[in-house]
């Protein structure tokens, strides 16, 4: 009898943890058969095109596996876990390339690996995430920074398809997430207000003497980066201000660190029968000098503005998108100056039909021009370039299927 009480006991303090703790399994399937084209052009009219036909992923959600889960520890208290990493269905890859264009990453959960405490305090979140200037070229973005269609605010900050730069805004690792990093969310009860803060250490190793630092670019500042965020919502209003600044390169023995300084505006409101988007950005690329390099050798405080409009239109069980945006550098003193300020400007249209509430077809189509050496390109072909060549247009489409689970 004694035997059968305390396994009674034991399977109802099994049975209270169970249910005081959760674990979900999810993800998203997103394929497209997807089409890019550059063209390059010479001043007199001499054009060189490369183009590329691929079965893509993340043309409308980026396609993932992920599993979270969340503990009550009682007193309003709770412990949660989030593990999401990259998935390729086109050739079943787990990892690597988490948005278009940007460089690698290596590991399983490269997009989202975080444990974090909250309770009416906010939330305390460890880990890699999403860095909070990154969230505004994102939610304010009628195709969420996915596919052919995504803002070219987000493109000129981030990364280039091309892998050639005019100014250094898209040298930024940490643009969209930032790993080792110590995050806090304000709690959702206030009034419609909202907000984040982050800082993520760069785990460089100091050397004391200096002197015994080595010789090598990138060892000593790079990799760190700190913001914030703060909005309102309500109802059909959203709107939120964000900034952040990554250090994206330094050269310990000439004095030099160079610093990316984000800044946006972005708002939307929903009319019902058609939302409204907007966003402003201004980014700066600062490099300090306090070595040994003679000011004004050197790229210095070169700055890109940005803005967008979009707008998207249900119509029965499927959604209408459509964005517009454009992005000027001020190059400021950079090494090669350029006739005019560089330029990129892009429009995008698409549909999304959908089939449940879990799965839709897409199907969306973009358009780029380039002026005054600007070289950004709607996917992952780089443009023909030598000689009197220089980046003009990009275009291309998706066409593709989304299931989430």
């Amino acid at each position: 009898m004694k035997k059968s009480l305390v396994g009674l006991a034991a399977l109802t303090v099994l049975g209270t943890a169970c249910a005081q703790s959760s674990v979900t399994l999810f993800g998203v399937l997103d394929e497209s058969v997807s089409g890019y084209q550059n063209v390059s052009e010479t001043p007199l009219g001499i054009t060189a095109k490369t183009s590329r036909q691929v079965l893509a992923s993340n043309g409308y959600n980026q396609s993932r596996l992920g599993f979270r889960g969340t503990e009550d520890l009682g007193g309003g208290l709770a412990a949660t876990f989030w593990l999401e990493s990259a998935i390729f269905p086109d050739d079943g890859t787990i990892g690597g390339n988490v948005a278009n264009s940007a460089p690698v990453v290596p590991g399983y959960f490269n997009r989202r690996s975080t444990v974090s405490l909250s309770g009416g305090f906010g939330e305390v979140r460890l880990g890699r995430d999403y860095t909070p200037s990154f969230w505004n070229d994102l939610i304010f973005d009628p195709f969420s920074a996915n596919g052919v269609g995504t803002n070219i605010i987000a493109t000129a900050n981030g990364f280039s398809s091309s892998g050639a730069s005019v100014s250094g805004f898209q040298a930024n690792s940490t643009y969209i997430r930032a790993s080792n990093s110590v995050g806090y969310i304000l709690p959702p009860n206030l009034g419609g207000f909202y907000g984040q803060v982050m800082y993520a250490f760069n785990e460089q190793i100091k050397y004391d003497p200096g002197i015994t630092t080595p010789r090598v670019l990138n060892n000593s500042r790079a990799g760190g980066y700190w913001g914030g965020r703060f909005g309102y919502a309500n109802n059909a209003l959203d709107v939120a201000a964000a900034y952040g600044e990554s250090t994206i390169a330094d050269s310990y023995f000439a004095g030099l660190t160079t610093r990316l300084d984000t800044f946006n505006l972005g708002g939307s409101y929903d009319f019902g029968l058609l939302k409204l988007f907007g966003e402003f950005s201004k980014a700066r690329l600062k490099t300090d000098n306090d070595g040994i390099v003679p000011v004004g050798t050197i790229n210095a405080s070169p700055r890109a503005t940005g803005y967008l409009l979009g707008a998207t239109v249900p119509i029965g069980p499927g959604l209408i998108r459509a964005a517009y945006s454009q992005v000027k550098i001020d190059p400021n003193r950079v090494i090669q100056q350029l006739t005019g300020e560089p330029t990129a400007s892009k429009w995008a249209v698409g549909y999304v039909y959908n089939l449940s509430k879990r799965t839709a077809l897409y199907a969306t189509y973009a358009q780029l021009s380039n002026k005054n050496g600007y070289d950004l390109a709607v996917g992952s072909v780089p443009f023909v370039s030598g000689g009197t060549l220089q980046a003009k247009s990009s275009r291309g489409y998706d066409l593709g299927l989304r299931h989430a689970f």
